[in-house]
């Protein structure tokens, strides 16, 4: 007789060592052939922790304290994904932010909160209860300090990342020239990393176009400055929208252009949104992906996602945590999973009827499972848009926000919606298993009619079914008169509440795996 010589003849742990090369769908595909490979999956705390990444759509750092072992990883791991399914609203913490009257507000990673007066010129930055461990930056920017020329000239947008110590300011000059200045959030002067102080653009139509609008965001090496412009002598159907980015950290200068005309009905600046280190989707009419690999050229069209009908849509900002080379990162080594880009959500939402709007919620995978015809011939939704995508109907006056795999929306209760609680919606793999038998999984697909108008004129019926896990909080209900926004990332909600004076108050839950969970529907 033949000695065995095939893969269920090789030690438990040489098979281990094999299975951890490959997916983690690949692993559990495995574990289906025969109880051998399964009693190995189960054996096998490093097999599980792969899965746990993978299922949980996380990436590891790549500076993490090794010194912790990997069945504790892997708990650690379950237990703070079952923790968002039990979340107690009651602990809230209470930080007062002193904002200006004509603010705009964020919450920005690395545990920070900013905001900034397009008037008055003015900005501030704080810490959100930081950690021991957590590199805290506070600082007040007074009028005329943000950027160095005087009147005519108008702050357009700010962008601060405290995860690398940034502050970007976009201005224009006598309504035409734009600049970005680059800085450092600690301190004056220019970025140490930054290539220069201004970053500079490349504008064929300065003479002719005035600059009214913009948006300005920012991806690890990479800033981009989407603006809306019209025509001066206002007889021209023109009104185009320039975006550009730049590898900010080594040149600043960039031939990386786009432009076309501003969709119909739009007042705002082109959406976007970067998805990674090398890719970015542009929100006009449809949803176009580029590669920005290459920042001495126009980014390359990848794909065409066409959309359902004209929807004007508008993309949710999103906290990143991703792509950096981060001194926070160096310091505090509790931060050890980041949400991978390649399977994220992005959030794209509009307008309705008069009492609600349209919330698209879309998988990032649909955009990295390419084929090389991709860019040749536009991709119709049918064809990618029913299983990458739920589609939700929410009051537009009620807030709604994404991180990772994760959408945190507020659900109208109360006499005439005057309260709400917060539902929590999971899009990650394992969400069924993590949940621990809270919360309801939604499989079924979903059928609404999308709004063509502001009307709520009804056009074609769509069907999607991307599944998730849903719960709501029951046991707090808020008031909905002082709530201006809230956020979400890894470890906290954000709630913004507003005041009569210009002291708001942001509450902060922290979802701490070792909660005692609340009362829990699962409607």
């Amino acid at each position: 007789m033949k000695p065995q010589t095939g893969f269920l003849s090789l030690a438990e742990e040489l098979q281990s060592y094999i299975l951890s090369f490959l997916p983690y769908r690949y692993i559990l595909r495995c574990t289906l052939v025969c109880r051998t490979l399964r009693q190995t999956y189960l054996s096998s705390s490093e097999l599980q922790y792969i899965v746990e990444i993978g299922g949980q759509r996380l990436l590891v750092i790549s500076n993490t304290d090794n010194s912790i072992p990997i069945s504790q990883r892997l708990q650690l791991l379950r237990d703070k994904a079952h923790a968002w399914f039990k979340v107690d609203i009651h602990p809230f913490e209470m930080v007062p932010v002193t904002r200006a009257p004509l603010s705009r507000d964020n919450v920005v990673a690395g545990g920070h909160f900013y905001s900034w007066d397009l008037l008055g010129g003015m900005a501030m930055i704080l810490p959100i209860l930081p950690k021991p461990s957590q590199q805290s930056i506070r600082r007040n920017w007074l009028p005329g300090t943000l950027w160095p020329v005087s009147w005519p000239s108008r702050q357009l947008d700010v962008l601060m990342d405290p995860a690398q110590n940034l502050i970007a300011v976009a201005y224009v000059v006598n309504h035409k020239t734009v600049y970005i200045n680059l800085g450092a959030l600690d301190g004056d002067g220019v970025h140490p990393q930054a290539a220069g102080e201004r970053l500079c653009l490349s504008d064929y139509s300065e003479n002719r176009f005035e600059t009214t609008m913009a948006r300005l965001k920012g991806f690890g090496r990479h800033i981009a400055l989407s603006r809306r412009s019209d025509n001066e002598d206002r007889t021209s159907l023109d009104k185009v929208w320039q975006l550009q980015i730049w590898d900010w950290k080594h040149s600043t200068t960039s031939g990386s252009i786009l432009s076309g005309a501003v969709p119909n009905g739009s007042s705002a600046p082109v959406e976007f949104c970067f998805l990674g280190n090398n890719r970015l989707l542009v929100v006009t009419d449809n949803l176009n992906l580029y590669s920005i690999e290459n920042m001495s050229q126009t980014p390359e069209l990848l794909a065409c996602f066409l959309m359902p009908g004209p929807l004007l849509l508008r993309c949710l900002p999103m906290i990143d945590d991703i792509g950096y080379d981060s001194q926070l990162h160096m310091q505090a080594q509790a931060t050890m999973y980041t949400s991978d880009p390649t399977h994220r959500l992005i959030c794209l939402t509009a307008p309705s009827a008069r009492d609600n709007t349209q919330v698209l919620i879309i998988s990032t995978r649909i955009f990295f499972d390419l084929n090389e015809m991709a860019a040749a011939t536009p991709i119709p939704w049918q064809h990618w848009g029913p299983s990458n995508t739920r589609i939700l109907r929410h009051p537009f006056h009620f807030k709604i926000h994404v991180y990772g795999n994760r959408v945190l929306r507020t659900l109208p209760v109360g006499p005439r919606n005057s309260q709400f609680t917060l539902q929590l919606l999971d899009f990650s793999p394992l969400a069924v298993i993590n949940r621990r038998g809270l919360g309801r999984v939604v499989k079924e697909p979903s059928t609404t009619y999308i709004s063509v108008d502001e009307f709520g004129t009804r056009g074609e019926s769509l069907t999607t079914s991307l599944p998730y896990v849903q719960v709501v909080f029951s046991n707090r209900k808020f008031d909905c008169s002082p709530l201006r926004d809230l956020w979400i990332d890894k470890d906290r909600i954000y709630m913004l509440s507003r005041s009569l004076t210009f002291i708001d108050r942001l509450g902060v839950i922290d979802i701490q795996s070792d909660l005692q969970s609340g009362v829990v529907s699962t409607s």
